[in-house]
């Protein structure tokens, strides 16, 4: 006969819970890849294809840089970079991951997000954007770009909810 140890169902939980953190990450990841892939198929580059008039375009670009066109050009270096960010955050929030759903979605999403903006380095060695809001923002983004930006602002949200709290 076994005899379960609190810190058994404790650690089981926890394990349970961080599954909701994966499989936002690879939500993000399918879907990103899937309309990049889309895109590269269906666009040439530079091509522009109006989607919703006055306010969104789809528009090919190939952007070797990092966010906002920060980071130089390097695919090697933007990967060691974005792969320190990821450890930064795992550490930052390790604790909070434990403890709160949204913060798993969050850190789910940019995780996600990484992944697929990696993968583009590795196969193109530049990132595929073309999420283009001409008339209200100069830069082109992708599915990627934008969890990994909701995903820092529900960390953030999470945060001011606990310090609420405290």
């Amino acid at each position: 006969m076994s005899v379960r140890r609190p810190e058994d169902s404790r650690t089981r939980r926890t394990g349970q819970a961080v599954i909701v953190l994966w499989v936002v990450a690879i939500v993000v990841f399918v879907l990103d890849w899937w309309v990049k892939s889309l895109v590269v198929a269906h666009f040439m580059p530079f091509e522009s294809r109006l989607v919703i008039p006055h306010l969104l375009w789809f528009t090919y670009v190939q952007n070797p840089h990092g966010a906002f066109g920060l980071f130089g050009n390097s695919p090697a270096l933007l990967i060691v970079l974005a792969l320190l960010v990821l450890g930064v955050f795992a550490y930052a929030f390790r604790d909070a991951v434990r403890h709160s759903n949204l913060v798993r979605v969050a850190f789910g999403m940019i995780v996600g997000g990484a992944a697929g903006n990696i993968l583009d380095r590795f196969q193109h060695h530049t990132v595929i954007d073309f999420i283009d809001f001409k008339t209200i923002w100069p830069n082109v983004f992708n599915v990627a770009d934008s969890c990994i930006t909701v995903g820092v602002a529900l960390l953030i949200i999470a945060q001011l909810r606990g310090e609420r709290r405290a």
